[in-house]
């Protein structure tokens, strides 16, 4: 069968920069903190990640001193945050039904209708070959696959709400997955945050279905990777510091 995604390889700059994200978050898992203390730096990504996406989908990005969290958006992003690393491997065999499980947790208390994608046979379609994708039908470079989820969901948008926290979690978990961050210490979602003008027209570009809004998207989401790396290694050197 013909890899569905392998004419991505070819788009200018793209199988560079997919490398560059490779090495960049290969590098984070090598620190001294990570090779023992990982589960603590992976906990504190996993909590800037919730922040930084419950942001990016208009929830605020500050956890109160009591712990108590009202926002549902914010409460949404930390459930899956807390819930992510055991939903990776219903993500490996049934995608669908990790994303239905996503949605419960993001839109618990913004949604009566929760775990249901929108009725409609291009969603029903198109996540079909997402999860196709996702059980083994590519062969392309991870960071390419993640671009290809984060992207394809948020320009889907399969649920009435919590679209893009459910986008970047499943992102999240194809890193994960994959093997391209299987201890899940990357923070790419600061990076959306940080250039949120710039994530919002990429992401538009990669909906378009043009090579030029493909090759814009997938470059955006390798520095994302990067630049996410970046953000782990800060983690891990407060950590070593501590």
């Amino acid at each position: 069968m013909t890899d569905p995604l392998a004419p991505l390889l070819s788009l200018p700059g793209v199988a560079d920069a997919a490398n560059a994200a490779k090495d960049a978050v290969f590098q984070v898992h090598r620190h001294r903190v990570n090779l023992r203390g990982w589960a603590t730096t992976a906990a504190e990504a996993s909590v800037r990640a919730a922040r930084a996406s419950a942001a990016l989908e208009g929830g605020p990005t500050e956890i109160p001193e009591s712990g108590e969290v009202s926002d549902p958006v914010l409460a949404g992003a930390l459930r899956i945050a807390e819930a992510l690393g055991g939903l990776v491997g219903t993500w490996q065999r049934a995608p669908l039904q990790a994303l239905a499980k996503l949605h419960v947790l993001a839109a618990a208390d913004l949604s009566a209708e929760v775990g249901r994608p929108r009725v409609s046979a291009v969603v029903s379609q198109r996540l079909d070959m997402l999860g196709t994708l996702v059980t083994g039908g590519t062969s392309v470079p991870a960071p390419i696959v993640v671009a290809v989820v984060h992207g394809e969901l948020l320009g889907l948008a399969p649920f009435d709400v919590a679209n893009g926290v459910i986008a970047r979690a499943a992102a999240r978990m194809t890193s994960i997955s994959t093997g391209l961050d299987p201890k899940g210490l990357g923070v790419p979602e600061v990076a959306c945050l940080r250039r949120s003008a710039e994530y919002e027209a990429a992401s538009v570009a990669f909906a378009s279905g043009s090579l030029e809004g493909l090759t814009q998207w997938i470059l955006f989401v390798c520095s994302s990777l990067e630049a996410g790396a970046r953000e782990a290694k800060s983690i891990a050197d407060a950590a070593l510091a501590s």
